[in-house]
């Protein structure tokens, strides 16, 4: 017993310093990020970048400045376009369509780097992931009920600033509850991760999950690598992904089908729980990305038996 204690608290005492590391970086972004548009907002460029955008978002069923939180995701991470939503001030609906938009094409430019070196060519998956997130906003437009009620970590701002003291009051009551929250799930996220390998416990859910593999089209031998994705991500776990990939653990037509899996659907733990903890439901951030990544790899499979 006191050997178990010991452990869990070495890896609880681990994963305490990257985690608020992370925190603080992610923090120095967000802040300016936040402050950033909502001076633009008071500037009325956001109403300009708006109108501009309109036609094309129109049809999704979202306003034109929802265009600003894609483009951010796509070039930055979420919790950043989760900050330009908080700044904005966006409706539940809205949010959701976004939110599964923004979970399939988020992070470009450092994702597919990662999975450039792990065998996926950019030129490949950049167009599948930003095509595909622009599909998914057109079917979910589709799908979710015109009015949707619920819970959200931050509220629309009911009117527009009036002065330039307004704009700093509201910036602050929306974005420093936002941060502590984000924070909080940020270092709780580091410390089950390190517990769930301080005991082995992310072997063990290897074997169940390899029918659920070969039902995605996938080989049975990237199982521990898509626990990999899906559990601390591209980004973070980019490193075990191109080691695997460097030691030729897998053949390169599997590392081709696996990345285009994990190209739309990763990071099932923390992305999701971001999004949850804002008000999002998690059917809706789970399910089409799952259900793109299965068509994409099951097409292309096609395509590699022809």
């Amino acid at each position: 017993m006191k050997d178990i204690f010991y452990r869990f608290r070495r890896a609880v005492t681990e994963s305490l310093k990257p985690g608020l590391k992370t925190s603080w970086w992610l923090t120095k972004v967000m802040l300016p990020i936040t402050i950033g548009v909502a001076i633009l907002n008071y500037l009325g460029v956001i109403a300009w970048i708006s109108d501009l955008l309109a036609p094309m978002f129109d049809v999704m069923g979202l306003q034109g400045k929802a265009g600003l939180v894609l483009v951010t995701s796509m070039l930055s991470n979420l919790y950043s376009a989760i900050a330009v939503m908080a700044a904005l001030g966006v409706d539940l609906r809205s949010i959701t369509i976004l939110s599964v938009m923004c979970l399939i094409a988020h992070n470009l430019i450092l994702e597919t780097m990662v999975q450039q070196k792990s065998g996926a060519k950019a030129s490949f998956i950049v167009p599948l992931r930003i095509s595909a997130s622009i599909l998914t906003g057109f079917i979910l437009n589709w799908l979710l009920p015109e009015q949707m009620s619920g819970p959200l970590m931050f509220e629309a701002s009911p009117t527009q600033p009036q002065s330039w003291n307004e704009v700093f009051i509201n910036w602050f009551y929306v974005t420093i509850p936002l941060t502590i929250k984000m924070v909080a799930i940020i270092v709780g996220l580091n410390v089950l991760q390190n517990v769930l390998r301080e005991f082995g416990i992310i072997d063990l859910l290897i074997y169940p999950l390899q029918p659920f593999i070969k039902f995605f089209g996938l080989n049975t031998s990237t199982s521990f690598l898509w626990i990999v994705a899906n559990m601390i991500g591209l980004a973070y776990g980019g490193a075990i992904l191109i080691e695997e990939a460097r030691k030729n653990n897998i053949s390169h037509k599997d590392a081709v089908l696996f990345n285009t899996h994990v190209a739309l659907s990763h990071s099932m733990l923390e992305d999701t729980i971001i999004f949850v903890a804002i008000g999002v439901g998690a059917g809706w951030l789970i399910l089409p990305r799952l259900t793109l990544a299965i068509v994409a790899v099951w097409t292309q499979r096609l395509i590699q038996s022809k």
